[in-house]
């Protein structure tokens, strides 16, 4: 498995598993159990969940999966910005915990920038952190801006993790946040890396030099797609809920692009060449 090691030290896979849209329908609660199992067997031992998915549902069910496996598993879950207050922060994540059945996180996370002041916010994850109930702590979908401001608060400079949406159809924070934070060993966790809807008319799985180049190699272009994003030092965390597609992620890990496969997805999908606003799903 290949590794990304944090600014705290801690190393973590840099294929991870995501639970967005798990927890939300009881028939399907043991599938989902079952394909974070085996992503888990897989050595994809990165979940990443919320307590906005399903409402909570998503980290019940990452609870069970993880059930006399904590100490083999990365876990991260984010806190509403609506709750990111100190002390709501702090009750937020006492309720995450409940629900993940776990006394601690290995990276709590904004989910986005809310009105509550980040000075709050951070307030609340040090204090986290100082009582052993996180080990790290983060931010999600916060653009430069934020990131220079959130760093210079008390307590900014503990923020190791930023979560955004960062896919081979989305690479506008190739401009200026995704050097910025390599320079600053920030590390990038990239969601929905091969979009929220692959499968639609035009979307990603469709593009044909994708194809092509997946035709190429044996492979499918959910795994190219996921082999570009692994070439670009980031976290991925990929959803699935079936053991079909868990294999397929997790097989990306062994596809190596060649460089006139790498130029060929710049020229299918372009690097930006100006500032774009952060893309947010």
């Amino acid at each position: 498995m290949k590794l990304v090691r944090l600014p705290s030290g801690r190393l973590v896979p840099a294929l991870g598993q995501g639970t967005w849209g798990m927890g939300e329908d009881r028939s399907q609660r043991q599938a989902e159990i079952a394909a974070l199992r085996l992503g888990l067997d897989l050595g994809m031992t990165l979940i990443d969940t919320a307590e906005m998915y399903g409402d909570g549902g998503a980290e019940e069910v990452v609870g069970e999966a993880i059930a006399k496996r904590r100490d083999e598993v990365s876990l991260v879950s984010k806190v509403y910005p609506h709750n990111a207050t100190r002390r709501g922060a702090i009750e937020a994540c006492d309720r995450s915990l409940r629900r993940l059945k776990t006394d601690y996180l290995d990276l709590y996370l904004l989910h986005w920038r809310g009105s509550v002041p980040l000075t709050e916010t951070l307030a609340g994850f040090q204090w986290l952190k100082q009582a052993g109930k996180i080990r790290d702590y983060g931010v999600s979908n916060f653009d430069l801006d934020d990131m220079e401001e959130a760093i210079s608060l008390p307590g900014g400079d503990g923020i190791i993790v930023n979560q955004v949406l960062y896919n081979l159809m989305q690479r506008g924070i190739e401009w200026d946040l995704l050097p910025w934070c390599e320079k600053r060993d920030i590390a990038i966790m990239a969601y929905s890396p091969i979009e929220h809807s692959p499968h639609k008319p035009g979307g990603m799985l469709h593009n044909s030099q994708l194809k092509a180049i997946a035709a190429r190699h044996g492979v499918t272009p959910t795994q190219v797609a996921l082999a570009w994003l692994l070439h670009q030092e980031v976290i991925a965390i990929p959803k699935a809920s079936n053991p079909a597609h868990v294999r397929e992620n997790r097989a990306a890990l062994d596809l190596t692009l060649t460089s006139a496969d790498l130029a060929e997805l710049d020229r299918a999908f372009p690097p930006p060449r100006h500032k774009r606003a952060l893309a947010m799903r």
